[in-house]
């Protein structure tokens, strides 16, 4: 026993997954520890616990949330990774990672009680939007990078996130034509690709720089990625490589999509738009996870919530 628990030990202290993505040295320790904690009440095997757990922490990790298992574990973080964040996949590996990912949480978050009712489990935790201020410095910080690759590439990221609202997942496959603009001035749509198919009108500040990056990628002969065009491997860390090669700078924050989709939809509540616009333009099918916001939501005044209360003549 004692020689199989040190050879179980050795086999999760030396993992890496493939490609050495640059979020593993953030999640690393913390996905080691809940293995190590968790392979003698399981039936699976450390490789498969450690390979599940890798890929919900570093989308977690890409979306802006702590290196902390009770974060990564809840039903609503397991739930969304599944969703969105393993498209590369096919529907039973995302139903092995599924039930992995659930047993685990069992382990270090807790069960169900014994009378059927959940155990109370943590939120959580939304991402902040950004300030005015921050966005100015990450606006200035992307065009501050070393290379035009680099450059270019921050923009259309933060084009897509505070545009049109995507996520890390949905920025991948999106390619050039699936961004359509009907003429010099008009409105620009991105349809984008996967489980939450849909098509989406980008916010006006940024409909010039999200058609600038589609008109200045090459797409002779072939269908090109808008983000990151020379690169053929479309694996999940891609957005999460790709910021690990930027100029840190320590006076702005670091470039989050989690975030720039938050800044994003409290921009679309401010606003007032209808919540089934906001829900049809978000690619969710409940209200559970756009509640989060509320905090970040600006307060109404007690006379205008009235007059909206008591409605129009």
């Amino acid at each position: 026993m004692l020689v199989w628990r040190h050879v179980m030990s050795q086999r999760i202290d030396s993992y890496r997954p493939a490609g050495s993505p640059a979020g593993w040295s953030r999640v690393g320790d913390e996905v080691r520890r809940v293995v190590r904690l968790a392979d003698p009440q399981l039936p699976y095997k450390a490789r498969e616990l450690l390979t599940a757990l890798a890929q919900l922490a570093l989308f977690c990790d890409g979306e802006g949330l702590p290196a902390n298992a009770e974060v990564w574990l809840t039903r609503e973080a397991i739930e969304r990774f599944i969703a969105v964040g393993c498209p590369q996949v096919g529907e039973s590996t995302r139903g092995n990672y599924r039930t992995r990912l659930v047993r685990l949480r069992e382990v270090v978050v807790g069960g169900e009680c014994r009378t059927g009712q959940p155990a109370k489990l943590s939120a959580s935790v939304a991402n902040s939007p950004y300030s005015r201020t921050e966005l100015a410095d990450l606006w200035g910080w992307a065009g501050g990078q070393p290379t035009e690759e680099l450059r270019w590439g921050c923009k259309t990221l933060m084009a897509l996130g505070l545009g049109v609202g995507l996520d890390s997942p949905e920025v991948i496959p999106v390619r050039v034509h699936d961004v359509r603009r009907t003429s010099s001035a008009g409105p620009v749509v991105v349809a984008t690709r996967g489980i939450r198919r849909r098509e989406i009108l980008c916010r006006r500040p940024w409909e010039g720089v999200l058609a600038a990056a589609a008109d200045r990628v090459d797409t002779t002969g072939t269908a090109r990625y808008l983000f990151r065009p020379n690169c053929g491997s479309r694996g999940t860390n891609t957005v999460t490589n790709f910021l690990a090669r930027t100029q840190p700078s320590a006076n702005v924050p670091r470039l989050v999509m989690g975030r720039l989709r938050s800044t994003w939809l409290v921009e679309l509540f401010e606003e007032r738009l209808p919540i089934t616009v906001i829900v049809a333009a978000a690619g969710v099918d409940t209200l559970h996870g756009l509640s989060r916001l509320l905090p970040y939501l600006p307060a109404v005044s007690a006379d205008e919530a009235a007059c909206l209360l008591r409605g129009s003549q």
